[in-house]
Formats: C-alpha cells, sequence, structure tokens
C-alpha cells in the first residue's frame, strides 16, 4: 500500500470532495475571466495596432461611458456575490455537520515538530501516524477530530480527506473525515511553525473496519509488548529507564510516562520516524538516538551521549515494540 499523491482534486473523503468542486467552480469562473480579458486584449492589439497609413496624428479620445463603467463595476460585483455566497454554503455544509453518535473520536495535538493522537474511546495513543476506517457512503463512520496545540500555531492538512484547519494554542478546534477508499494519505502542517515545520509529516492509513479493529486491538495501551527474556533487551530497557528518555517518552509497562516527545509504546509498528523525516530502522533509529540533529535540524530532543554500547542496547530494546 503506497503512499497517495497529496492532491486536492483526487478527494476521498466528503469534506475534501466538496472543497475540491469548489476549487474547481473556482477555477473555472476565474479561467473564463481570464480568456475573456486576454481575448479582448488581443483583439485590441491587433485592430488599434499602429499602420503604415496612420499620419501620426492623436486618435480621437472618449472620456467617460456610463454603459461601460456600470458594466464593469455591476459584473465584477456579482461575480464576487456568486463566488462568496458558494463558498459559504461549502464551508457550511462542512463545518455544520453534527458529530454522529457512530463517529471515531481522535485528540490531534500539534507539537514541534510532530503529531500526538489520541483515541480516548480506545485507550490508543501514537504519533505521527493516524488509523481510520473506511466510511461507507451509506451507512457513514465518520473520523471525528479535536485540533489543540502544545506550543504554537500548526495547520492539519491531508489533502485528499479534508480541507485545512488550523491549531491554536489555548483554542478548541474540530474537523472531520469520512474517506471512502483504503489506502495511505499523506498530510502535513500548513502553518509555519518553525525551523523544521516542513518536517513535519503525517500519514493517514485508512483500512477496512476489520484490518481497523485489529489495528486497534494490537495498539491497547495496556497490552505491551516488551519481552524481557534477552540480555541485550534487558540492558536496553535499562538504558532507557535510566537516562532521561523517560522525562519526554512513554513505554507502557516501563517507568517511563513522559508526554513531551512521542508515545513509543507501539514504536516499530511505524512506518517512519521522527514525524517523516526518515523511514524507520535499526540503522534510522541508531543515527537518530547519536545525534537526532543530523536527520532533523533543531529537533527538540537532545543528543543523549550514550555510548555505542548503550545506543546498540536501546535500539534493540525499541525494536521489540510493535
Amino acid at each position: 500500500m503506497g503512499d497517495a499523491p497529496a492532491n486536492i482534486f483526487a478527494a476521498v473523503s466528503a469534506p475534501a470532495s466538496r472543497t475540491s468542486e469548489l476549487s474547481l467552480f473556482v477555477l473555472a469562473v476565474t479561467g473564463a475571466i481570464f480568456f475573456v480579458v486576454f481575448g479582448l486584449t488581443i483583439v485590441a492589439v491587433v485592430r488599434f495596432r499602429r499602420r503604415d497609413t496612420d499620419d501620426g496624428r492623436e486618435p480621437p479620445q472618449v472620456y467617460g461611458s456610463n454603459q461601460l463603467e456600470t458594466a464593469w463595476t455591476v459584473v465584477p460585483v456579482l461575480i464576487v456575490l456568486v463566488l462568496a455566497l458558494t463558498t459559504a454554503r461549502v464551508i457550511q455544509s462542512i463545518q455544520g455537520v453534527t458529530r454522529p453518535a457512530n463517529a471515531i473520536d481522535v485528540i490531534v495535538i500539534g507539537h514541534q515538530w510532530w503529531w500526538e493522537l489520541r483515541y480516548p474511546g480506545l485507550g490508543i495513543v501514537t504519533a505521527n501516524e493516524l488509523h481510520v476506517p473506511v466510511s461507507d457512503p451509506l451507512a457513514p463512520t465518520p473520523t471525528w477530530l479535536t485540533l489543540l496545540s502544545a506550543d504554537v500555531a500548526h495547520s492539519f492538512w491531508v489533502p485528499r480527506l479534508a480541507g485545512k484547519t488550523d491549531l491554536i494554542p489555548n483554542r478548541v478546534n474540530h474537523m472531520w473525515i469520512a474517506p471512502t477508499a483504503p489506502g495511505v494519505y499523506v498530510g502535513q502542517c500548513a502553518e509555519y511553525c518553525g525551523t523544521q515545520h516542513a518536517k513535519m509529516l503525517l500519514r493517514v492509513y485508512v483500512h477496512p473496519r476489520d484490518e481497523f479493529e485489529r489495528w486497534a486491538q494490537a495498539q491497547r495501551q495496556g497490552d505491551p509488548q516488551v519481552p524481557s527474556e534477552l540480555d541485550a533487551v534487558v540492558a536496553g530497557r535499562r538504558v532507557f529507564e535510566s537516562n532521561a528518555c523517560i522525562n519526554c517518552h512513554s513505554v507502557a509497562g516501563t517507568v517511563g510516562n513522559g508526554r513531551y516527545g512521542p508515545d513509543l509504546t507501539h514504536l516499530m509498528s511505524r512506518a517512519t520516524l521522527a514525524a517523516g523525516a526518515a523511514p524507520l530502522s535499526p540503522e534510522t533509529l541508531r543515527a537518530w538516538i547519536r545525534d537526532p540533529n543530523g536527520i532533523k535540524p533543531g529537533a527538540h530532543m537532545p543528543a543523549m551521549k550514550l555510548t555505542e554500547q548503550q545506543i546498540d542496547q536501546l535500539v534493540q530494546f525499541l525494536l521489540t515494540l510493535h
């Protein structure tokens, strides 16, 4: 299942479909205006070009025309009015929707520079990858998003699923998506939020209902899968619990309960590291721990100055977190 291109004209969710239709309508209107103006300009250039028979005198000047001035005032006003009313209707159709009882609730918290995702009804906490079920158009099961910011202004945008909605400090915003096709849909922060704004990426995994249920079951916070029989894993867990890792990160079943950084309980179930800055693999994980700024300059995670042996042990422990 590959990443779907971020194309607003290939919508697979009701909010994005309405936005896409509005965009096409606006494009058609503005395109028509362009061709009319461009055509009149060509006519004027050709018809009133300088000719060899011109005597050099200035042509007769026309001062004022009530008909023309009325036309170029009324027509633009009507165009703007139509566009404004159409836009308002689409906005109302998206923002005026009442949350249905069968919606899945997700709290999205924007951080510099990653996404915290909490499913309060399912007891799941994850990061940077939003998992939702397919919504049947005949019996919609939308995903209801509550948008919060932990620091500065961010903006949640997955072009094929919905338009942009800002995450503002000390303010609660809401949006919803109802994807109708399984796939992986790419999004990102759409509001400049600091040096690594461009690498605050997001993936939305849309699953068939049974597949989503299996994912949710595997992600239950109360069921951590942290094996303890391997010496390297035990040593790595000790490294995690005895260093500052636990101040920022949580791993269920350990003493780590920090919330400043992503929850790592099911780290290895994710496809990317550092909010999409790099694919998740043992090599990139090792490089990230050794020097986070080497992968994501300006990242708030410090280089822990661990020895190579400690890094290897910590990686072995993290690789067990599925």
